[in-house]
């Protein structure tokens, strides 16, 4: 095997480990909303989108929600904070899920990313209560 042979086997397998990695950077989630809600309509529109994807969603203080999320034997705690102008999903506490160092399972990002994602429509939509 030629030493060109070698390298493009090397590369791919660090290529392939790459792809395999469990955790990632915790991602923090921050938008605007540009509509005219009120802080009740937006609690209310945070809550039904975490309802919707088997979230708890627990109101702690004015302008703070926390959301906790339940795999299996994994579990993940965010904090939202929220304004009738905008919110920010950001980390709290984990199970089972590798948090270490500013890095977690990349479940974690993809789970909030999706509370996130479902906020957003039902802000975007019109359809808040």
């Amino acid at each position: 095997m030629n030493s060109f042979s070698k390298a493009l086997g090397c590369a791919l397998c660090v290529l392939a480990l790459a792809g395999c990695a469990k955790t990632a950077p915790v991602k923090h989630f921050k938008s605007e909303i540009t509509q005219n809600y009120t802080n009740d309509q937006v609690k209310n529109a945070i809550i039904e989108a975490g309802l919707s994807r088997d979230w708890v969603m627990t109101p702690q203080a004015p302008g703070v929600i926390q959301g906790r999320y339940t795999n299996r034997n994994h579990s993940a705690e965010v904090l939202i904070h929220y304004t009738n102008k905008g919110y920010e999903i950001s980390y709290a506490n984990s199970q089972n899920l590798l948090a270490s160092e500013g890095k977690i399972h990349k479940n974690y990002n993809r789970w909030v990313n999706n509370l996130d994602h479902d906020i957003q429509v039902r802000l975007s939509s019109g359809l808040v209560k």
